[in-house]
């Protein structure tokens, strides 16, 4: 579909460069981490490069109708992943918007006054970032909390073919103990092994020195093959694709929305970790064709997804995939479900959303989460909420009790009490026929 024209564009971005950062490799909760100024330039470019691609006139790619000198909030919608890694998921979004809307002198309003005054920083452009939380939302991260999830990652540590590699890979592991400082240096760890080397190489002169050839490439390749296997599944409803599943969600809804002649929306920026990355990459069949882009996409990398109308006589709308693996060289077009160029919208969609979870109770029904009730702050699940309930009004009766012992203290203490007998006289009053009253 070489002659069809631009749409609207989704693109999914990883974060950029940051400090270590650990992944519990059961259950992948993460420790905390940081930012580093190389990956919030990594991402900068990344954003000046879908300028340069999408909102450049002349650029053959360039988003028909789109307005690019300053932003239009109705076109431009930004979705970034707030569970871990979240703060540095967050900065990479906004260095990658400063290169996609950089300042502009034009950002400017007249007072009435007759004054002019630009934005600060030149004319700096403030993007609206929709923050997403696996709290209330869990489209970005669905691969945390997941009791299914987690038993697949168990599995697959079981399987003959990790029992395998784990013995490949040995030698490798008894040579690099000595330059992960205590770290369990297994299979299973293999993710935060080769994600400490590669940290410690990029910030680290004096490690950087000692470390030996070749152990940043064999680290990755068994990071590589770690991840794939806990990530990524050919059958594309499975759960180790859960990224993906949440991901698609996203995907079809914005599609969805850029089709629509009524709706303003143009690009989709998702920002995000690597996770989903592979789990799209394989469910979609890219990897069967190009298996070098299985694996952990570099920082910075982005997966762009073109919505394309093709040209007469056939005027039916097209999805163009590309994706960009880190900083360095250009847009690569890649393949989905077999396909050999551009695939037909309804056919993607009618392939993609059996396999969407869409919802957070589709969610935690392929997770096995049990949904809970909140009880004076406490999470009860419904097979053991008659338990909490009789706890509860137990409680109330108790909280009750005190606070009449506590009434009752207080007005004790408030009563006068007089010396001697209290006998006292009280008149009352009578009536007369004269209508007077008189004491008796």
């Amino acid at each position: 579909m070489l002659l069809s024209k631009v749409l609207g564009v989704i693109v999914l971005a990883r974060n950029g460069d940051r400090y270590n950062y650990y992944q519990d490799p059961f259950t992948y909760a993460g420790s905390e981490t940081e930012t580093t100024a190389l990956g919030e330039v990594e991402s900068n470019r990344l954003g000046s490069f879908i300028r340069s691609t999408y909102l450049d006139s002349k650029s053959p790619s360039y988003i028909e109708g789109i307005r690019s000198d300053l932003v239009d909030n109705n076109e431009v919608k930004v979705r970034v992943k707030a569970g871990v890694e979240g703060t540095v998921v967050f900065d990479s979004a906004i260095a990658l918007l400063q290169g996609l809307f950089p300042p502009n002198p034009n950002n400017k309003i007249v007072l009435a006054n007759e004054t002019t005054v630009v934005a600060p920083l030149g004319g700096y452009q403030y993007v609206p970032v929709e923050t997403v939380e696996p709290g209330n939302d869990r489209s970005l991260e669905s691969w945390t909390n997941c009791p299914t999830f987690e038993k697949h990652i168990k599995d697959f540590y079981a399987s003959d073919d990790f029992k395998t590699k784990s013995k490949e890979a040995a030698p490798f592991f008894a040579a690099v103990k000595d330059f992960v400082f205590g770290r369990p240096a297994t299979l299973q760890n293999a993710w935060n092994i080769y994600d400490y080397i590669n940290s410690e190489l990029t910030h680290n002169k004096t490690y950087a020195y000692r470390l030996p050839p070749t152990f940043i490439e064999q680290a990755r390749h068994w990071a590589n093959y770690h991840e794939t296997g806990v990530f990524s599944s050919e059958d594309i409803t499975d759960i180790a694709n859960v990224a993906g599943r949440t991901m698609l969600h996203t995907i079809l809804s914005s599609l969805e929305r850029i089709a629509f002649n009524g709706d303003p929306l143009q690009f989709m920026l998702v920002e995000t970790t690597y996770q989903p990355f592979i789990s799209l990459l394989t469910q979609t069949g890219v990897t069967k064709e190009k298996p070098e882009l299985s694996g952990i996409p570099n920082y910075a990398s982005a997966l762009a997804i073109e919505l394309r109308r093709g040209s007469p006589p056939d005027v039916r709308d097209f999805l163009r995939f590309k994706i960009k693996n880190g900083t360095s060289g250009n847009f690569e077009d890649i393949n989905v479900f077999g396909h050999h160029a551009d695939i037909p919208l309804t056919e993607f969609v009618y392939r993609a959303e059996n396999a969407a979870i869409t919802t957070n109770k589709q969610w935690m029904q392929v997770c096995g989460v049990k949904p809970s009730v909140e009880i004076l702050g406490f999470k009860a699940r419904p097979d053991n909420f008659l338990v909490y309930l009789v706890g509860c009004l137990a409680l109330t009766g108790f909280l009750v009790s005190v606070g009449q012992f506590i009434r009752r203290r207080r007005a004790e203490k408030r009563r006068l009490r007089l010396q001697g007998q209290e006998n006292m006289y009280v008149p009352v009053p009578t009536m007369v026929q004269d209508q007077k009253i008189r004491i008796v």
